[in-house]
């Protein structure tokens, strides 16, 4: 099992998803659904309550990480965000030529690749510095405190919003899944994947640390 943590920045803290955060997540998720077409949102305090439940089972069973998002000068959550689809990659040493992430095959505390996904905002907070500090503070979990080499994101690949944000991260685009899994509005939906290296980690980590000082 993954241990709870805690990510800070300037903008918003990452706090980990507990059940007492069940009426201010479902005040977040109430605002405005017009933006959610795409993305799975809890839509009143049961469907709230049961959203969490299912993501704190997916933590206890070690498949994800789920954190609340509580922007810090309103104290508001005003959304979610996890770690999930996580893989502890193993085979007998030497560890492979050319990847150097400095983790023994022996270490399987910490996910070798992971996905940040299951993420919404609240509508005011959307198209703000928010997702961007976020993904800065996970990305920087999973490379430099994981030492991770892979971090995958992915989205409905008609989110035309969504699809534009992980571009605009830096994440690589590597093609779209057909046919990948049922969709919120009943269809069979075709999913776009994005991943991010280890090694592309320092130029992107740059990227986000000068979208947030010209915000």
């Amino acid at each position: 099992m993954l241990t709870p943590v805690t990510l800070r920045g300037s903008i918003v803290c990452l706090e980990p998803m507990t059940i007492d955060h069940v009426n201010e997540l479902c005040v977040a998720a109430s605002e405005d659904r017009s933006t959610y077409t795409y993305t799975y949102v809890p839509n009143g305090h049961e469907d709230a309550k049961r959203y969490i439940d299912i993501a704190l089972t997916d933590f206890l069973k070690g498949r994800s990480l789920p954190f609340v998002v509580r922007h810090i000068e309103t104290g508001r959550i005003v959304g979610t965000t996890r770690f999930l689809d996580l893989e502890f990659f193993s085979w007998p040493p030497p560890w492979p030529p050319g990847v150097a992430n400095g983790v023994s095959p022996t270490d399987l505390t910490s996910p070798t690749v992971a996905e940040i996904g299951s993420t919404w905002y609240t509508a005011s907070f959307q198209r703000t510095g928010v997702n961007t500090e976020c993904k800065l503070l996970m990305l920087s979990h999973a490379f430099d405190s994981w030492h991770a080499i892979r971090v995958t994101l992915k989205t409905d690949a008609r989110n035309t919003r969504s699809r534009s944000a992980i571009l605009r991260l830096g994440a690589t685009f590597e093609g779209i899944r057909r046919a990948h899994t049922p969709a919120i509005d009943g269809s069979i939906r075709d999913t776009a994947y994005y991943s991010i290296l280890a090694e592309e980690w320092p130029e992107v980590r740059a990227h986000l640390q000068k979208k947030l000082q010209t915000r």
